[in-house]
């Protein structure tokens, strides 16, 4: 069925809108549809274990968690979810039986991106400093509770480190080295160990907080305004998070496209409007945790049938230097 969706979001017939030209771009968990003025994200049938879009009606859930979730810091860029319908054809907003759902975005140009403005040059220290100011006033307005506080717990970090071993020893000697995968399980067992009543004093401060969770340069728009899109609306365990596992994704993000000076800068901003003096000691074991995650979520294209050979050998690549980046960070663990 999701096969033919995608056939029908290709035609500009399929759109209440007027269209001339579309391009599909896939995630591990999407296909996003882009016209002239819009963005429409399809969210694709898997079951990864940390998510499950299996059903129509989970897919229509998070698609309007999605769009609430995001109106917190894209506020004008989140526009509504939209239900594709199927009679004679299949059509966006049409007639007959809902098939599918997508959240409708409005189109920001992709020159825009913050990944593609850190390959032109185009990121200063001005940039920086004003996405640490909005990160840190997001943050300290972001909720927290007691149940929420719970997602900081030893017991919750090491569920979710154990899940991406589990998930990532199929890709040992593919994306991975054994050497690596053994080093990093063990230094950061180690690390959660000795620093147990670190993590316990972050949930006591009340810095654990419903945060963004995906926050990197791919997931940034620079135009007259800055928006962080993209928030992780499919499971609480990885958006209910410490602040600085937040701020730490761009910080590596930086670092891996070798912008050490950036990134260092980012996180000097962000303790001075934050305050947050205590992060520093958690930052190279998030920053690991991130590096390592976004190896995991790379090769996990390696098996996903609508990517061809050609670019699974890239993504191969990308994910092999996310957990070199991995097992450095783990080496600066104390």
């Amino acid at each position: 069925m999701q096969r033919q969706v995608v056939e029908a979001l290709m035609k500009p017939e399929a759109y209440d809108e007027e269209v001339d030209r579309i391009e599909l771009i896939q995630t591990h968990i999407s296909f996003v549809f882009l016209t002239r003025n819009h963005v429409y994200k399809v969210k694709k049938a898997v079951d990864l274990g940390f998510l499950d879009f299996t059903t129509l009606e989970k897919r229509h859930l998070f698609c309007e968690k999605e769009l609430e979730l995001n109106r917190r810091l894209c506020s004008d860029m989140y526009i509504e979810v939209v239900p594709i319908n199927r009679s004679n054809i299949i059509k966006i907003k049409g007639e007959g039986e809902i098939i599918e759902y997508a959240v409708k975005m409005k189109r920001i140009p992709q020159e825009r991106m913050m990944s593609e403005l850190l390959e032109k040059n185009e990121v200063d220290s001005t940039l920086i400093d004003r996405m640490a100011k909005i990160i840190a006033e997001f943050h300290s307005k972001a909720e927290t509770n007691r149940r929420i506080g719970d997602f900081g717990s030893l017991s919750i970090i090491e569920t979710n480190w154990r899940e991406n071993f589990d998930q990532t020893r199929e890709f040992v000697g593919k994306t991975i080295s054994m050497d690596d995968f053994n080093l990093i399980s063990g230094k950061i067992s180690d690390f959660m160990v000795r620093n147990a009543p670190l993590f316990e004093k972050r949930v006591a401060r009340g810095r654990i907080r419903d945060c963004h969770g995906d926050i990197h340069s791919g997931n940034i728009f620079v135009t007259d305004r800055i928006y962080i899109f993209d928030v992780i609306e499919f499971n609480e365990r990885f958006r209910y998070s410490d602040v600085t596992s937040d701020i730490a994704f761009l910080a590596m993000d930086l670092d891996f496209k070798g912008r050490n000076d950036l990134s260092n800068f980012l996180i000097k901003r962000y303790v001075e409007y934050s305050g947050d003096h205590e992060l520093t000691n958690l930052l190279p074991f998030y920053k690991c945790y991130r590096a390592y995650v976004r190896g995991k979520v790379v090769s996990f294209k390696l098996r996903d049938p609508n990517i061809g050979d050609e670019e699974k050998s890239v993504v191969a690549k990308e994910a092999r230097a996310y957990f070199k980046l991995a097992s450095a960070y783990v080496k600066n663990l104390q």
